[in-house]
């Protein structure tokens, strides 16, 4: 038996074979062309098929991972179309009279450097975006479409790093756990295994070569990979790994039952979804409602700005379907990783902080008011609710309220019905949090983004590997800022719910109902979980503690 140590993502079992994921070897020649300007034509089509690729990875992985994770195909698409990539290309064919191959691999090598020499953070971790962006071209233009996966079986995948367009073509039935040798905690990979639920490990020291085939165990809770275990270990971790099930069946118990503490502290639990084909899950899971909508997939699923009735009927859905339960839509949230071409939005140097969300909405009215007008006619069919992101001053809510009384105004002249819609905002940045009595006095709800609000709190991006040490989410700065936003939210009469990751925390679900939140809005498979923690939990006896302990 081999024990190779590696730092877990996601907790779980996993037993079965090992299946190494082989990326393609892209072997580049030099060759002499006569025909160049047919050459440069064959680089083009590889380029339109390679675009096409990225579009339906996109889609793809809006479905199954959300836009912020998706947004990597985005990237990707803007690299093929960048001039300087492409002109380069095409210079070397003309003036060396070579084949599209050698001038693709030939750029990406230069490109790759210049950006891995830059003082940027940001902008040296493009070159890895200039090499995945390179070898899709490369393998298009050698006639190699295959998946790099052979696997007739579910399996363990070994790797030494997983690029994101390797983990979305996964065949997601046949994938146990992931392994890899490199990666970062906020990695795709790291993200997808959470959304799939299945044990993950980064960082693993294992030699790929040798345990191919193997059988093999993955205990994401020590973040450990067993190779040929003996039979001590094997029956240790098939016990365990039946014990996962028993829980995840005994979960099942807890539908239909209200979010209530044994001292009767309620809260409600809601579901984030990005998608309409998230509903099936939201209902099967048991959520009270949906406590974030991401609206923005509806744009980033279109070529240009999607018409309101497109809108409305998406929102119809939705408010009809979950039959009186709260819908909490988030207004258009794009910009930074989540981009459009159609918006026009343009390169920016820190696009974090930039042209985005509510800051596109404000200055660009009309798009807004498409998107309010659609809101509000599908709240008649419904229970609707709406939430403004990246807010940082009163100015800008006051300036929101005005263009949603223009919205109803005109509707009601046009004798179009709505109903009783709540207006929230989302609170990520700390401005928000430090001003949230303010804000409190002007809207319906709060909703506490974390993963935002974290990020700009502690000033780290989530996204960089070389971070994960300093970057923890239960810092008692964002703690102590979520605290502050409850009680600022209960002075004046509203509730505060949070729907950024660390709503799933279990560690801090208790916390959460000493600080006195309203709601927890999750991935609908993170719901019954939650609930099965509230019901055992005895508030009266652990609120000091939990408060004193964090705050």
């Amino acid at each position: 038996m081999d024990i190779y140590q590696g730092k877990s993502v996601f907790g779980g079992i996993a037993i079965g074979k090992v299946c190494v994921y082989h990326k393609e070897e892209q072997q580049v020649k030099r060759t002499r062309v006569d025909d160049v300007d047919g050459e440069i034509a064959r680089f083009h089509q590889a380029k339109d098929v390679a675009a096409d690729q990225l579009g339906k990875l996109y889609d793809k992985a809006v479905k199954e991972v959300g836009e912020a994770s998706a947004a990597i195909f985005e990237v990707h698409q803007m690299m093929l179309e960048d001039l300087d990539y492409v002109e380069s290309i095409e210079n070397i064919i003309k003036t060396q009279s070579v084949n599209a191959e050698f001038a693709v691999a030939e750029t990406s090598g230069n490109f790759q450097t210049i950006f891995a020499s830059m003082d940027d953070e940001y902008m040296r971790g493009r070159a890895a975006d200039v090499k995945d962006v390179s070898e899709r071209l490369l393998s298009i233009l050698h006639g190699n479409h295959q998946d790099a996966l052979h696997a007739t079986e579910p399996v363990i995948i070994a790797a030494d790093d997983l690029a994101p367009s390797e983990t979305v073509q996964l065949d997601k039935e046949k994938v146990l756990a992931f392994v890899t040798l490199h990666g970062s905690t906020n990695s795709h990979t790291a993200i997808l295994a959470k959304t799939m639920n299945i044990p993950a490990l980064i960082g693993t020291d294992m030699p790929l070569d040798e345990v191919e085939g193997k059988m093999a165990v993955v205990d994401g809770y020590e973040g450990r990979i067993y190779v040929e275990p003996d039979e001590e270990t094997l029956a240790q971790k098939k016990a365990k790994l039946e014990e996962d099930v028993e829980k995840r069946n005994l979960l099942q118990i807890l539908k239909g039952r209200e979010n209530v503490t044994i001292d009767g502290q309620k809260i409600m639990l809601y579901a984030n979804i990005g998608d309409l084909k998230d509903l099936g899950m939201v209902m099967q899971n048991d959520a009270g409602g949906i406590g974030l909508f991401r609206s923005e997939f509806i744009y980033l699923d279109k070529e240009t700005f999607p018409t309101e009735e497109e809108q409305f009927k998406v929102y119809k859905t939705v408010a009809e379907t979950m039959a009186g339960k709260r819908v909490i839509i988030r207004t258009l949230d794009i910009g930074a990783d989540k981009q459009a071409d159609y918006f026009n939005l343009g390169k920016e140097d820190n696009p974090a902080m930039g042209y985005r969300a509510i800051r596109i909405c404000l200055t660009q009215p009309e798009i807004f008011k498409t998107q309010l007008r659609a809101i509000f006619r599908a709240s008649a069919y419904g229970k609707v609710a709406i939430m403004y992101p990246m807010i940082t001053s009163v100015e800008e809510v006051l300036q929101i309220k005005k263009i949603v009384e223009e919205v109803k105004d005109e509707l009601r002249y046009q004798k179009i019905a709505f109903g009783e819609v709540e207006q929230g905002i989302m609170i990520e940045t700390p401005a928000a949090a430090m001003i949230s009595d303010l804000l409190a006095k002007e809207v319906d709800f709060f909703s506490i983004g974390t993963n935002d609000l974290t990020q700009y709190t502690l000033a780290i991006d989530r996204q960089n590997e070389k971070l994960d040490d300093f970057y923890n989410p239960h810092h008692k700065a964002v703690l102590r800022l979520i605290a502050k936003v409850v009680e600022n939210s209960h002075k004046e009469g509203i509730w505060t719910g949070i729907c950024g990751e660390l709503g799933a925390d279990p560690e801090l679900t208790k916390l959460f109902l000493a600080m006195g939140v309203d709601e927890l809005s999750v991935s609908p498979g993170r719901i019954l979980g939650l609930r099965k923690i509230i019901l055992e939990t005895d508030m009266s006896q652990c609120r000091e503690e939990m408060l004193k302990k964090y705050l």
